[in-house]
C-alpha cells in the first residue's frame, strides 16, 4: 500500500507543469497596465515574477507585439522602484503550424523580475493613494 501512495504522489498532474509565478503574455491586446498589475499581484504572493511571451514566426503575426509588451512591463516594475532584473533567457522553439502541417520557429523570450526592497512600501502608498481618491469622490 505504500508503494501506491508513493507512486501516486510522484505523479505530475498536467496542470501542475504550469508555474504559478509566469504570466504569458498574448496578443488578445490586452491593455499593458494590465500585465503591469497581475505581475504586482504575483510578486505580492511569490516574491517574483516570470514574464513569458513568442515572437514572430515565418508569417507575420502580432507576436513582436506581445516580446515588446514583456520588455515594456519588465522596465515599467523597474523604472518605478517594484521589480529587480534577475535573469533574462531568450531560445527559438518549435512550433506545429496546423494550417500549413509543418513546424515553424518563434523566439521566446522570458524574464525573471524579484521584489526590491521597496516593493512592499510603494505597494503599501498607492493603496493608501487609492483610498484617499475614493473618500474624495464619495
Amino acid at each position: 500500500m505504500e508503494e501506491i501512495t508513493e507512486g501516486v504522489s510522484n505523479i505530475a498532474i498536467a496542470g501542475d507543469t504550469q508555474k504559478k509565478n509566469r504570466i504569458q503574455v498574448s496578443n488578445t491586446k490586452k491593455p499593458l497596465f494590465f500585465y503591469v498589475n497581475l505581475a504586482k499581484r504575483y510578486m505580492q504572493q511569490h516574491n517574483e515574477v516570470e514574464l513569458s511571451a513568442l515572437g514572430m514566426g515565418v508569417a507575420f503575426d502580432l507576436g513582436v507585439l506581445t516580446i515588446s509588451t514583456v520588455v515594456s512591463v519588465a522596465e515599467i516594475l523597474k523604472n518605478n522602484g517594484f521589480a529587480v532584473e534577475k535573469k533574462i533567457m531568450t531560445s527559438t522553439v518549435e512550433i506545429r503550424d496546423e494550417s500549413r502541417g509543418r513546424p515553424i520557429s518563434k523566439a521566446k523570450i522570458e524574464i525573471v523580475l524579484g521584489k526590491t526592497e521597496k516593493f512592499d512600501e510603494l505597494m503599501a502608498a498607492a493603496a493608501e493613494e487609492r483610498a484617499g481618491n475614493g473618500e474624495e469622490q464619495s
